[in-house]
């Protein structure tokens, strides 16, 4: 009995680095919390997969529409913001210390939004209580658009309790205090030093930026919504919609730019090459604050607005693709030549890079208003920015995790053989996903369709993408229980006095190719030559 106290302590000290510095301890509190919510969301989303394949494969509904349409939003809610806003800013402000070696001021600050992040997610979720005058835990089955808007007195047919409102408000506050802290230390940083910022550092004030000014126009609605909602102001429902998606579109640049950051610090590194041009890395980061809070209207384009504000949108976000190619070609030049040993690190900012292209292919033709009327609401939208958060987003973070853990820790991954066995799990099942996505989009689907008709068309990329879910969830658990593992029983990693560089290379080489796929490979590749002999013969 005497040993459990010291057993739950040392568990909690594993987990959450309490006996490290105040920076460990805050990025991790922010890893755990945003890795809770990424799961939460995970959840709603099989959810969803399993109501879909449940009537491809037998035309019967396992859940109520309520679950099913508030698993979507929580979903989204979750994941995009919970998970990936708060695991890019843990990153940020992890990376940047280590990088700018700079003394944190304002603790309590950053702590206040943590606590305020964390407690909207709660409040968004809807009460689960057993008093019947109030229980409503489907607040996210509203939807997700802001046509009415949502859940307004005599502007909606469902009227929301206002403690939805209230949890977005409160994930606004907590998300502007994350930036205007990180904002505050680049600038003491900039008063302290003359030397540039490591361009990783430029795109992280970049994305905090982005972050503040794309969080404006939702900041805006949802005060709105709430003012409305108590009757102290009137709403203009297209005016409130056209302010909320000024965050729909810069959502996906703020959690991709992580990304990129990550590519432009790792593949050089990777490579043992310095970046092509400094100087293209840094316009790059520039244009994308420029672009990507101008284009929310081509969310819109089925809105009853200008068809010359239409056109400007569309030229707009076209333009969003001059910093992406000028990031591509720059990091291709930088890699060209290079040899690179095969690691999870490495292996994982290859499918960020390469995966950037493939699901930006499926993004660009969106910006066209004429293939746009085709395509709007079907599932061919998800289908693309599926593809970016799987293929790019994701794998980035996976690539950064694997060294920032043994970084924040002291302790090596437990398991290389699950990190590869995850690697490829998750690869196999989310292509399954974005192909069924991608081809129920072109055969008309729409999006969040609970019932379709019951024909092959249908039926079959259903179920292959929620067979990819499964395998990828699966996956993502191995991953899940790797990382668990390496809190408790992770060897010591010894990576106190390292640099940063030498840190990443020392992981590297504990992440690298399983010793039984290599030689099974050469295995093959020697039958392979005896074959060819013989067949010559």
């Amino acid at each position: 009995m005497s040993t459990r106290p010291n057993s739950l302590v040392t568990l909690l000290n594993s987990i959450f680095q309490l006996d490290k510095d105040w920076v460990s301890r805050i990025t991790m509190a922010m890893i755990v919390m945003s890795l809770i919510w990424g799961m939460l969301g995970i959840i709603d989303a099989l959810m969803a997969r399993i109501q879909e394949a449940a009537w491809a494969t037998s035309a019967s509904l396992v859940m109520t529409s309520q679950e099913y349409y508030g698993g979507i939003t929580l979903h989204g809610v979750r994941d995009l913001f919970g998970f990936a806003v708060q695991l890019e800013i843990a990153i940020f402000i992890f990376l940047s210390y280590k990088l700018l070696n700079f003394q944190p001021r304002a603790k309590w600050f950053l702590n206040i939004g943590f606590v305020l992040f964390n407690i909207a997610f709660m409040l968004i979720e809807g009460p689960i209580v057993a008093y019947p005058t109030f229980n409503d835990n489907f607040f996210g089955a509203s939807g997700w658009y802001y046509l009415s808007p949502l859940g307004i007195p005599t502007y909606s047919n469902y009227v929301l309790s206002p403690l939805w409102f209230i949890g977005y408000e409160l994930m606004d506050i907590g998300t502007y205090i994350f930036v205007i802290w990180l904002i505050y230390h680049y600038y003491l940083v900039s008063k302290t030093t003359k030397e540039k910022l490591p361009i990783f550092a430029v795109f992280a004030l970049m994305t905090s930026l982005m972050i503040a000014i794309g969080w404006s126009g939702e900041t805006a609605a949802n005060t709105w919504d709430i003012l409305a909602y108590f009757g102290i102001t009137g709403l203009d429902p297209i005016a409130n919609q056209i302010a909320f998606w000024i965050l729909g579109h810069s959502i996906v640049y703020i959690v991709w730019m992580p990304a990129v950051a990550s590519m432009y610090y790792l593949i050089p590194m990777l490579a043992n090459k310095p970046i092509y041009s400094e100087k293209s890395a840094r316009i790059a980061a520039l244009l994308y604050l420029i672009f990507s809070n101008n284009v929310p209207i081509h969310h819109l384009y089925m809105v009853d607005l200008p068809v010359a504000i239409k056109l400007l949108q569309e030229v707009l976000t076209y333009a969003v693709v001059v910093p992406s190619m000028m990031t591509f070609l720059n990091l291709w030049a930088t890699v060209k030549g290079a040899n690179i040993n095969l690691n999870l690190i490495s292996v994982w900012i290859s499918i960020s890079f390469a995966g950037a292209i493939a699901a930006g292919v499926t993004g660009i033709a969106n910006a066209d208003l004429s293939f746009d009327s085709i395509i709007h609401n079907s599932m061919w939208v998800p289908g693309h920015f599926h593809a970016m958060i799987f293929w790019s987003i994701v794998p980035a973070g996976f690539a950064t995790l694997y060294y920032m853990i043994p970084m924040l820790t002291g302790k090596m991954w437990y398991s290389n053989k699950i990190g590869w066995i995850h690697m490829v799990g998750y690869m196999i099942g989310t292509a399954m996903i974005v192909v069924g996505f991608d081809d129920l989009g072109l055969t008309g689907l729409i999006r969040r369709a609970e019932i379709f008709p019951l024909i092959p068309t249908y039926i079959i990329p259903e179920v292959v993408a929620s067979a990819g879910a499964v395998i990828a969830d699966v996956a993502t658990l191995g991953w899940l229980g790797n990382l668990v593992l390496t809190l408790l029983k992770g060897r010591s990693a010894n990576l106190a006095n390292a640099s940063i560089g030498e840190a990443i290379n020392t992981i590297a080489m504990q992440l690298e190719v399983p010793k039984e796929i290599t030689s099974g490979l050469d295995r093959i590749n020697t039958k392979l030559n005896i074959i060819k002999i013989i067949n010559k013969r």
